[in-house]
C-alpha cells in the first residue's frame, strides 16, 4: 500500500504524472494538491476525476499547516509544483522565490517531522546554466543559474540536498531537458508556436532562434519519474533528457511543415535577457542504474503534439491571452 501526494498535479507535467500513478498498481491513493494559479487547469485531468484513487485538495504549497495535514496522511510526496516561465520570473520574480523555495521547504519540514518515506523533488536543467563547448551536464555539476526562475529551484534543489544529508530525509532529486506534449500552456514555445500557426499569425523566434535546447516528450518524462519512484534508492539525483538537441528556429520550422504552413510566418523579436544558448544533459546514470530510456522519437511525439492542440480547441481557447495571440512581451527586432 503506496499512498501518494502530488504537489502541482494540475499542471502540465503534475497532471501528466498523476494521470500515470493513478493507472498503476502500485499507488493505492493518490492526493493532488493544487493552488489553482496560471500554470493550473481542471481540464487536464478531466479524465480521472472519478477514479476511487485520486482525491484533490485545492490548496498551496506556501500553506505550512495545510502541507502539514496532507503530508501526515501519505507514504511519498512528489513535488511538482512551481512558478516555471522564465518570461514571468524576469518581470516579477518575487512569487518564484515564495512558491519555489519556501514551499518546498514546507514540504521537507512536513516531510521529515511525519516520517515520510520518500521526497522527490522534480526539477530541472536550468540549474546548471548555459552548456558551453558541447559539454553535458552531469549530476554533480555546479549550478549556475542565468534567470530568477532557474536560481529558485536550484535553491530547492540545494535544500533537499542538505536536508538528505542533514535529517537523513530519503530523497530523490529529478533534472528534466525541456517537455512538451498535450496539455502544455499555450504561452509556452512549443503551444504558442502551434496555436498561432493554426491562426495564421506571425510565429515569434527570440533573436536568432540558434538556441539550443534538449526536447523530451512529457510522457517519457514522467515515466523516468515513476521509475525512479520504483527503483531508486535515496539521496539520488538523475538527470532525465531524450537526446534531441535542437535550435529553437529548427524546432519551429519543423512545426510549420507539419502544418503545412509558410515559413515566412516565422518573425524574429528581441531576444529576452540573460537567455543561454543551449541546454544539455548526460542522462546516462537514469539510463544505467535505473533501464529508464525515452520511447518516442522527437519528430514522432512533435506529430502527436500538433495533433492534439489542432483537436483540442476546447482546452486551450480559453487559456490563449494576450502572450499567445500577440508578439512577445520584448520588443519587436525589425
Amino acid at each position: 500500500m503506496v499512498r501518494v501526494l502530488v504537489t502541482g498535479g494540475l499542471g502540465f507535467i503534475g497532471s501528466h504524472l498523476v494521470r500515470r500513478l493513478v493507472s498503476s498498481d502500485w499507488c493505492t491513493s493518490l492526493i493532488n494538491v493544487d493552488n489553482m494559479g496560471f500554470g493550473s487547469n481542471v481540464n487536464n485531468l478531466k479524465d480521472v476525476e472519478g477514479c476511487r484513487k485520486y482525491s484533490f485538495v485545492y490548496g498551496d504549497i506556501r500553506d505550512p499547516e495545510l502541507v502539514s495535514r496532507l503530508v501526515k496522511d501519505v507514504d511519498v510526496v512528489v513535488n511538482v509544483a512551481a512558478e516555471t516561465h522564465v518570461d514571468r520570473s524576469i518581470s516579477n520574480p518575487k512569487p518564484f522565490l515564495e512558491t519555489n523555495v519556501l514551499g518546498t521547504f514546507n514540504l521537507l519540514e512536513a516531510c521529515r517531522h511525519n516520517d515520510v518515506r520518500l521526497f522527490m523533488q522534480v526539477s530541472t536543467d536550468e540549474v546548471y546554466g548555459e552548456a558551453e563547448g558541447g559539454r553535458s551536464f552531469k549530476e554533480g555539476d555546479a549550478f549556475r543559474p542565468s534567470s530568477p526562475y532557474s536560481a529558485t529551484k536550484a535553491a530547492a534543489d540545494c535544500l533537499v540536498m542538505a536536508y538528505n544529508r542533514t535529517y537523513g530525509l530519503n530523497t530523490i532529486i529529478t533534472r528534466s531537458t525541456n517537455n512538451f506534449g498535450p496539455y502544455q500552456h499555450p504561452e509556452k514555445f512549443i503551444p504558442k508556436a502551434i496555436i498561432r500557426a493554426a491562426l495564421g499569425l506571425k510565429v515569434p523566434v527570440y533573436g536568432s532562434g540558434r538556441q539550443v535546447r534538449d526536447w523530451i516528450y512529457v510522457e517519457d518524462h514522467v515515466e523516468a519519474i515513476e521509475s525512479a519512484l520504483l527503483k531508486s534508492r535515496g539521496g539520488k539525483v538523475y538527470n532525465i533528457s531524450a537526446g534531441n538537441e535542437l535550435n529553437n528556429l529548427e524546432v519551429v520550422k519543423q512545426i510549420l511543415r507539419i502544418m503545412d504552413k509558410p515559413m515566412d510566418l516565422i518573425e524574429h523579436v528581441e531576444d529576452r535577457p540573460g537567455h543561454d544558448a543551449r541546454y544539455s544533459l548526460d542522462s546516462s546514470l537514469i539510463r544505467s542504474e535505473l533501464g529508464w530510456a525515452p520511447r518516442h522519437s522527437f519528430l514522432e511525439a512533435l506529430r502527436k503534439t500538433v495533433r492534439w492542440y489542432m483537436q483540442n480547441e476546447w482546452w486551450w481557447k480559453p487559456l490563449a491571452d494576450e502572450r499567445t495571440l500577440h508578439p512577445t512581451p520584448w520588443k519587436i527586432r525589425w
